[in-house]
């Protein structure tokens, strides 16, 4: 069985996550995607990040109507912060070794996998889907510079990496935030019972309000 894992801070969820979902199950041929809300994300700390409760809500709203998408609340009800290595030896016990996971992560994501929890391990537990830049001539020869450089962090990284080759998705969970805060529509950005929910609980508007 082969499953993807999108994970991430959802803080919201918009179209561009649904739409890299997708695009994944269906480029790659996979059977269902997860989608895994961190719970306390490490490499966020320097922000404030919404409760899980609100986050896992939002997820729950935005995949509802499509079969292939699943929720998966195995980082909020870990304690501490959320690894990724962590997630995936779980859901390797949960799943057996029949699954192949395929983790779904940004280019800008994959430059920091040195910095994670035991990057070597994690690329024996997955393949990394890799959204990359839409990048020509030098600038792609920069990219794959990176990846070579990587590989001495992480040897073994460039076989357990696959490139996701579709249209860039302009939308940003911060943009959005931004945009409510400004009392701008994000109607389209995000899905419509995700917008329901950021007005009825007031998310992200300012604290006088």
């Amino acid at each position: 069985m082969k499953v993807g894992i999108l994970g991430g801070t959802f803080d919201p969820i918009h179209i561009g996550h649904l739409i890299v979902a997708e695009e994944a199950r269906t480029s790659l041929g996979l059977q269902e995607v997860l989608f895994v809300p961190a719970g306390q994300p490490w490499l966020k700390r320097d922000r404030d990040v919404s409760p899980a409760v609100q986050r896992v809500e939002m997820v729950r709203r935005a995949i509802g109507d499509n079969p292939s998408f699943r929720l998966s609340v195995i980082e909020v009800e870990r304690s501490g912060p959320s690894y990724t290595v962590d997630t995936l030896n779980t859901l390797r016990e949960e799943m057996g070794s029949e699954a192949s996971f395929f983790f779904m992560l940004g280019r800008d994501a994959l430059a920091e996998l040195h910095l994670w929890k035991e990057p070597q391990t994690l690329i024996q537990l997955c393949r990394l889907v890799v959204l990359p830049r839409h990048v020509r001539g030098d600038a792609a020869a920069s990219a794959l510079e990176e990846l070579r450089h990587l590989e001495t962090a992480i040897p073994g990284l460039l076989d357990r990496v696959i490139e996701l080759d579709m249209p860039v998705i302009g939308i940003s969970s911060s943009v959005i935030r931004q945009r409510v805060s400004e009392d701008l529509s994000i109607r389209y950005l995000v899905p419509r019972g995700v917008a329901a929910y950021i007005a009825e609980q007031k998310m992200y508007r300012p604290a006088a309000e």
